[in-house]
């Protein structure tokens, strides 16, 4: 006989019973029989929203918890374990406790006008909230260059038809994933495929020549080819070494010095087991790796792996969502449309603006409470005596 407590649907004196016939007894038949008895099965994510609710845990760990779940690098782990001991939750109430006690000073100073308040008060406000603002831009932009520390760094395969994209790509991940040919133009999409690289996730994207086309499905691949450079985190452009550059060539040089100052990139003069024919001498700027896809590609996996260590090397804080940026995008533009209304002094427009700004920054673990104004505002000056 096997007894276990029942859910907490069952009252404290009911007891599942189970008769066990010469064995062990499936997991599922005992799932069966407790649901047969009153039992409801927990939904996805139940736990950890009780938890949120109960207020056992904050926002900020329920989104690592399910991250962490998910996570396929070891450096999506190390981030999100971070997160789990609150260290976000840390960082956003410091930064909330801080706008708080300013608008407390603010809306002090519009009720309580004749109290002795600092007469450089507009000064120190300015550079409090100067600070605040300096702190968020550099975690928001920290989190931005980094995301791929938890989702994967993206790595785009660009250059024009036919000059070993997706050799290099079969060879990086030592199996044929994608289509050779001998003729122009075969890979019309993206393909996509990911690799570990040390510690990291790297997926690898495949991109459609780049040339001037008229065929209408190859000109589709194309502007998809040009989406995944803006989207990619790093750019390994390919030139065919053993012919000498051409339109398409400069086309995609063009490019590079585009995306140069936003993009890591990374270019590979490509066929040199072949006559150099290349004149690199505009790509000298990007210091070029010179290898043939017939060969070991360690040369160019090293270099990725440089830079990948050195994203992943700052210590700093990251946001680990598109909801966390949203809201410290937000809380930045109301933060930031203050600083006029703090200057010409509007007060009450600029304590509406800071109120957003809480709003949106509290929003990352919790609701904003308007009564921590008033604590603030009694709790700091002593008025009201």
């Amino acid at each position: 006989m096997i007894y276990f407590k029942a859910p907490h649907s069952f009252t404290c004196e009911d007891v599942v019973e189970f008769q066990c016939h010469g064995g062990m007894i499936s997991s599922s038949k005992i799932i069966d029989a407790c649901l047969e008895e009153g039992a409801i099965l927990a939904k996805a994510g139940e736990f950890t929203k009780r938890a949120v609710l109960n207020g056992r845990i904050d926002l900020t760990r329920a989104e690592a918890a399910a991250k962490l779940i998910e996570s396929k690098s070891e450096d999506a782990a190390r981030i999100l374990s971070r997160q789990l001991t609150g260290e976000l939750q840390r960082f956003v109430d410091d930064l909330r406790d801080k706008l708080i006690e300013i608008v407390a000073y603010v809306e002090v100073n519009i009720d309580y006008a004749e109290e002795d308040l600092p007469k450089d008060l507009q000064k120190q406000i300015e550079e409090k909230l100067i600070t605040i603002r300096d702190i968020l831009d550099t975690t928001l932009e920290g989190s931005k260059s980094r995301e791929g520390l938890i989702d994967g760094f993206k790595v785009s395969l660009i250059g024009k038809p036919n000059v070993g994209k997706s050799s290099l790509l079969n060879a990086l991940l030592r199996y044929d994933r994608a289509i050779i040919s001998e003729v122009a133009g075969t890979t019309r999409d993206t393909v996509e495929e990911s690799l570990k690289i040390g510690t990291h996730l790297v997926k690898f994207v495949d991109t459609a020549g780049i040339r001037e086309a008229d065929e209408i499905v190859e000109k589709i691949g194309i502007k998809k080819s040009l989406l995944a450079i803006e989207s990619s985190d790093i750019v390994i452009a390919l030139f065919d070494g053993s012919l000498e550059k051409d339109f398409n060539d400069e086309k995609i040089v063009k490019l590079l010095k585009e995306f140069n100052s936003s993009k890591e990139i990374i270019v590979v003069i490509n066929k040199s087991d072949l006559v150099q024919e290349f004149n690199t001498k505009e790509i000298e700027i990007f210091s070029p790796l010179t290898l043939s896809c017939k060969e070991s590609v360690e040369i160019l996996i090293e270099r990725l792996a440089t830079l990948l260590n050195q994203k992943s090397s700052a210590d700093d804080l990251i946001l680990i969502s598109k909801r966390q940026v949203d809201a410290v995008c937000n809380s930045l533009k109301f933060i930031n449309d203050s600083f006029a209304f703090l200057k010409s002094g509007e007060l009450e427009i600029f304590s509406y603006n800071l109120n957003e700004a809480i709003y949106h920054i509290s929003s990352i673990t919790k609701v904003f409470e308007r009564d921590e104004i008033l604590d603030k505002m009694f709790g700091s000056f002593c008025l009201g005596k």
